[in-house]
């Protein structure tokens, strides 16, 4: 969080998503410079299972905009989005004649920062 009182940006970050972050990033791509509504209705018309998580972060950064700086919800803008990757959880599974083949799980780190509109 900034905490200069003319421009605060205020974020909301989810770690640990269990998704990798290449999948989460189509979607936030999409959304990056958007209004808040905006960012609401994309991602619910979107085919992927990336955008439950990223809009489940959505509202909260524009409740702790409106919450700790008494920011309008219709004000906000998404001012930056990334997507981090995370810890790969490493697991075997048993193959013929007593072989382990490797699977990776990647999770993902996604961040959200929203901002006022009006500068």
């Amino acid at each position: 969080m900034k905490t200069n009182d003319s421009d605060p940006e205020v974020r909301a970050l989810a770690r640990h998503i269990r998704m990798s972050a290449h999948k989460a990033r189509r979607v936030v791509n999409q959304i990056r410079g958007r209004s808040y509504e905006q960012a609401l209705t994309i991602p619910e018309f979107m085919p992927y299972r990336a955008c439950y998580p990223i809009l489940q972060l959505i509202s909260p950064a524009a409740a702790n905009a409106s919450h700790n700086f008494n920011l309008s919800k219709t004000d906000l803008i998404v001012g930056e989005a990334k997507v981090d990757e995370g810890t790969v959880l490493k697991r075997f599974q048993p193959r013929a004649q007593g072989r382990g083949y490797p699977i990776h799980k990647p999770t993902c780190h996604i961040t959200i920062v929203v901002k006022n509109k009006s500068k």
